[in-house]
């Protein structure tokens, strides 16, 4: 038997064509996509937004505003986390920190006015996150010994964090011959240090053991 063949439709033939131009701009698009999604080149320097530090001046006076932030937001994170503790010791220990922050916070002021400014704050991500993990931990854990375990493993990342930026800016403060704000940031650090040895010193006890 003879095979008959169909001609198309001009309704089929416009809908064959509208296929073909659909799948060819997806193509298009999904190439688009892939080339605004495709890795940096070997070399390849990010381009800096509006406002970006030009100098180690600049980069110093960003770091203070990071960390004047993060302290005041401190300030409000603290007594949270001392009202959830159970240890009579780690309670102390929050406490005297919430003293110790409020001299870092003025401390901070004098550095700015050391160099003829205002003080400013800028929200550090950084520290906005380390915060939040906080919260998340006395959430996610059995008000006690746990809890107190979780409140110093928070406690420590945000110490551990704070050392490090006064650490650097210090480092900063010297280069460019900041006297007065280079002793200020300091005794900061100094205080910073002290407060991370005694939260270890809290965990080595009979708490984390407690917690088990």
């Amino acid at each position: 038997m003879a095979t008959t063949t169909k001609t198309p439709t001009k309704a089929q033939t416009k809908t064959a064509a509208k296929s073909a131009t659909a799948d060819t701009k997806a193509k298009t698009n999904a190439g688009t996509t892939a080339s605004k999604k495709a890795p940096m080149k070997e070399g390849q320097k990010e381009k800096a937004k509006s406002g970006a530090a030009k100098n180690l001046q600049d980069l110093f006076e960003d770091g203070l505003k990071d960390i004047f932030w993060a302290e005041k937001e401190l300030l409000k994170a603290l007594p949270k986390m001392e009202k959830n503790a159970t240890s009579e010791r780690l309670k102390k220990a929050i406490t005297q920190h919430i003293e110790e922050t409020e001299m870092h916070v003025q401390r901070l002021e004098q550095c700015f006015e050391s160099m003829g400014q205002k003080a400013k704050a800028e929200k550090c991500d950084a520290m906005a996150g380390l915060i939040d993990e906080g919260k998340s931990i006395m959430e996610e854990t059995e008000a006690g010994a746990v809890r107190d375990a979780g409140i110093i493993a928070a406690a420590q990342k945000v110490e551990h964090y704070e050392i490090a930026t006064y650490g650097t800016l210090a480092a900063f403060a010297k280069v460019l011959e900041l006297e007065k704000a280079l002793k200020l940031l300091l005794q900061t650090l100094k205080e910073e240090k002290k407060c991370d040895e005694l939260l270890t010193s809290l965990a080595d006890t009979n708490l984390n053991s407690k917690a088990e």
